[in-house]
């Protein structure tokens, strides 16, 4: 399969810049993924497309403020660093600009000396390990220093930290927010559960995998980076409880959907658990759980595009871009909203 089989031409002042006013006034295409059918509706009209019984997976990660501006102690040259994934208590596996003055030895000050840190190794494509010094709670001091790890495409300075939040965010370990849930406000979601509609959490720390373009050129030959997910024991409970009795999973987002199918037994039942998962969906996956999908519009020749024409079909997915295009749909973490059902 080939990769330019996703492609699609976006007008790129169509790329979402900054958040809209209100997380739930951003429109929303509904895709009929059996007919193609599509609705234009507004997003907090995503309560009249849910069914009592229906089971919503939310993934609760949060985003830390993982970009980190120092210079090197030796030289006072200056440095980049974005976190991506705790491997010990205070060594990160980072990814550094430029990379190539953080040589191994190389130390880096940040916020005057409120932070330092010493590059221990060299890992995976060229990333590199961090053994970070400090004094106080690191959570605190990284609040203080770092900064919100916006997508490259986003070239407008963010205000307010927790519009790149979703409302429900609990466990720190995000580089990137699971931008399909931003749209929802703490009223929609409690109108939705008094429907009758289970909520149900999942984590899935999202790393920067999730940005990276495919490079190869057939679908198949793509490799996805791993990223640590947990179900506990209650949403296990009620995925299953929901599919027995007939219900729909309907999920918040990619990150969602890639955590619940990875936990997923052949039967389809949800095993409940931690990991790291690699996962990559893309058509001719067959899902084993999934049966809806709220998700936002994503980058051609993405791994996201290639998940949701797993779900709704390529030539489906096709034309909803298009008429999202024709009705001047914002795209990208900032923008609007597809429900896939």
């Amino acid at each position: 399969m080939d990769v330019k089989e996703f492609d699609f031409d976006l007008p790129e002042e169509l790329i979402a810049q900054d958040p809209i006013e209100k997380r739930d006034n951003s429109r929303l295409l509904v895709l009929d993924r059996e007919t193609g059918d599509i609705q234009h509706k507004i997003f907090y009209q995503i309560a009249e497309e849910l069914h009592p019984g229906d089971c919503l997976v939310i993934n609760d990660t949060k985003v830390i403020p993982a970009r980190l501006f120092g210079v090197k102690k030796e030289t006072q040259a200056k440095i980049e660093v974005l976190l991506l994934k705790r491997r010990e208590n205070c060594v990160w596996e980072v990814l550094v600009k430029p990379g190539k003055k953080a040589k191994i030895g190389t130390r880096i000050v940040f916020g005057e000396g409120k932070l330092e840190a010493e590059v221990i190794d060299i890992a995976e494509e060229g990333n590199r390990l961090l053994r970070f010094e400090y004094s106080g709670i690191f959570e605190e001091i990284l609040d203080e220093l770092g900064q919100m790890p916006l997508p490259p495409y986003i070239t407008h300075q963010l205000e307010d930290k927790n519009r790149y939040q979703t409302v429900y965010a609990k466990h720190e370990g995000s580089a990137a927010a699971p931008t399909a849930g931003l749209h929802f406000t703490e009223t929609l979601l409690k109108q939705i559960e008094e429907k009758g509609v289970t909520i149900a959490r999942v984590t899935l720390h999202v790393g920067l995998g999730t940005f990276r373009p495919v490079k190869a050129e057939r679908v198949q030959d793509h490799h996805m980076h791993s990223e640590f997910y947990a179900i506990p024991e209650e949403t296990a409970r009620k995925v299953n409880e929901t599919k027995k009795a007939g219900g729909r999973i309907i999920a918040v987002g990619t990150t969602s959907c890639r955590t619940l199918e990875s936990a997923a037994l052949p039967d389809g039942t949800l095993r409940a658990g931690s990991g790291w998962t690699d996962i990559f969906i893309y058509p001719g996956y067959q899902f084993k759980i999934l049966d809806g999908l709220i998700t936002n519009f994503h980058l051609p020749q993405s791994t996201l595009v290639m998940l949701v024409s797993a779900l709704a079909g390529k030539e489906h997915i096709r034309n909803a871009y298009e008429a999202a295009i024709k009705e001047r749909y914002r795209f990208f973490s900032f923008g609007d909203a597809m429900f896939i059902v």
